[in-house]
């Protein structure tokens, strides 16, 4: 771990490419899995907070190279695997019948000059596809619900925490509000009311009622 943290140092320091910086530190991290719990969730954050402090990202925008990271589960775990299965073989360790692992032979060697080579090019992929689906599907989510809550500011003045909790409830139930949401948040609507406002969300997202999509 001091080598890991001394290496980001210098890749901070270095101008090395971000997307490098971020597989190196996060990866790396994971392999080395210091903690119990939560490795993988700290590595994917670490390629969050890597990609903002090397200015990848603008200030103030969530780029979610994770959600790109769960929609291709087969990409990511070929990118830890392509480290992790040929270690295996050069392993010798128990395990205990509360499966803890005691390793018995000296592997630091294997971790101190890691091939980061798959896990940058996967990293790449994956933001591309962030850059490409992601945060396309995120602007068009966003002018949809622009769309969306000035039809229905025309119907009804409701508060914006009204109406985006309306947007939601109705998204959640293909395009339709539940009797029981509507008698616990919007008993104040004519029923003349809540049909126009239903059909604002259905035309806003482009809701088919048979699919729900």
């Amino acid at each position: 771990m001091a080598g890991l943290i001394e290496s980001h140092k210098r890749m901070k320091a270095g101008n090395v490419s971000p997307v490098i910086h971020a597989a190196a530190v996060a990866y790396g991290f994971v392999f080395l899995h210091p903690f119990e719990d939560g490795n993988g969730r700290i590595h994917r954050f670490l390629i969050h907070n890597i990609l903002s402090l090397q200015e990848l990202v603008p200030r103030g925008l969530m780029f979610p190279v994770s959600a790109a990271m769960h929609k291709n589960p087969a990409d990511y775990d070929t990118s830890l695997e392509a480290f992790s299965r040929p270690l295996l073989g050069l392993i010798d360790y128990q395990l205990d019948e509360m499966g803890q692992v005691t390793v018995e032979n000296d592997t630091a060697v294997w971790y101190q000059y890691m091939d980061m080579t798959t896990q940058a090019e996967a990293l790449y992929e994956f933001v591309t596809k962030t850059i490409e689906e992601e945060l396309v599907e995120e602007l068009s989510f966003l002018v949809n619900y622009d769309n969306t809550k000035k039809a229905i500011q025309d119907i009804i003045d409701m508060p914006d925490r009204l109406i985006d909790l309306f947007i939601q409830l109705c998204l959640q139930s293909n395009g339709s509000l539940s009797a029981r949401k509507r008698s616990a948040h919007f008993n104040f609507l004519t029923d003349e009311e809540l049909v126009a406002m239903e059909q604002a969300v259905k035309d806003g997202y482009k809701v088919n009622r048979a699919t729900g999509k």
